[in-house]
């Protein structure tokens, strides 16, 4: 047995370097039919992520989802490329083995990037179902304004007084949210109360009115003026019309609802009442406690109190 130091380091060196030269010789049919069956793979995949595009394209899905398709068969190709040009250049190595393993890689970051792929899946979700869409005015718990874009992790939402709110798609995928200008049209509704002395038929007629000569009031699905309830104070009537979904609209046809019912009353002279409170005193003895000239006291007398 040689002593390690008669062993020539240059020599040991060299003779690793030819070693590896040999097996790289070896190797180079199966190196080169895995570098073809590679660049093979990559460029199907990119012919297939096009004809997707393309008809997606068509279907006028969300430019967002289409590109997101196409990563998605991008990396599936660079993954299958990967594994196929290993598996041809070390045979030992089986596609069962190598699944396994890419499986156990996949599950461990999974559970380290839990929340990153939860957004993901909600966003490819929301992106897909077409439910809300880029320029619709949400409402979700606190936040409220108008959706500015949808990518694939998160949803950017301006609210109404110009600061930008990052929204997580799951969060937006598990709570309610109420799309406030998903249809051109949106239902308002006032309460107006009158004195009770008022004729309610009168009442009807007025507001009625009130509703047809604002221009603000979309009429194409008519108008309401109901009658609601008896309050302490007043008779409660409820005006339901519909008026264009944006929040401006909304807030102007209110505001121009309000002045002409208002007018319409006074013209009418029916009055709208404060709220108002009857209080009652009912008259009962009061005991009076008078001392003596001793100074012990007695209940001598009652006398009555206001």
């Amino acid at each position: 047995m040689e002593n390690a130091a008669d062993i020539n380091p240059v020599e040991l060196i060299w003779g690793t370097i030819l070693g590896l030269t040999k097996s790289l010789l070896e190797r180079l049919p199966q190196i080169a039919l895995a570098i073809i069956a590679f660049i093979a793979i990559i460029l199907i995949a990119g012919l297939i992520a096009k004809v997707v595009g393309g008809l997606m394209k068509k279907a006028h899905t969300r430019s967002a989802l289409i590109q997101l398709s196409k990563n998605l068969i991008s990396i599936a190709a660079w993954i299958l490329a990967v594994a196929v040009a290993i598996t041809i250049i070390f045979p030992s190595i089986t596609p069962a083995s190598l699944i396994a393993g890419l499986g156990l890689t996949t599950v461990a970051i999974g559970f380290a990037f839990k929340d990153i792929f939860e957004n993901f899946l909600a966003g490819v979700i929301i992106l897909a179902r077409k439910k809300m869409e880029i320029g619709d005015v949400i409402e979700l718990d606190d936040v409220f304004g108008r959706v500015e874009d949808i990518q694939i992790r998160e949803t950017h939402v301006r609210d109404t007084s110009g600061e930008l709110i990052i929204v997580p798609n799951a969060h937006l995928f598990k709570n309610p949210v109420e799309v406030q200008t998903d249809q051109k049209l949106r239902r308002q509704e006032l309460v107006v109360g009158v004195d009770y002395d008022a004729d309610m038929r009168e009442v009807r007629t007025a507001l009625q009115g009130a509703l047809d000569t604002c221009d603000t009031v979309d009429t194409s699905k008519g108008t309401e003026v109901k009658c609601v309830g008896f309050g302490g104070s007043s008779i409660d009537f409820k005006l339901l019309w519909w008026a264009d979904s944006q929040p401006k609209s909304q807030r102007d046809t209110y505001d121009q609802v309000a002045f002409a019912v208002k007018d319409a009353l006074d013209e009418k002279g029916i009055g709208i009442p404060f709220p108002q409170s009857t209080l009652s005193f009912r008259e009962e003895a009061w005991p009076v406690r008078i001392a003596n000239r001793e100074g012990r006291e007695n209940d001598a007398r009652e006398t009555t109190g206001d």
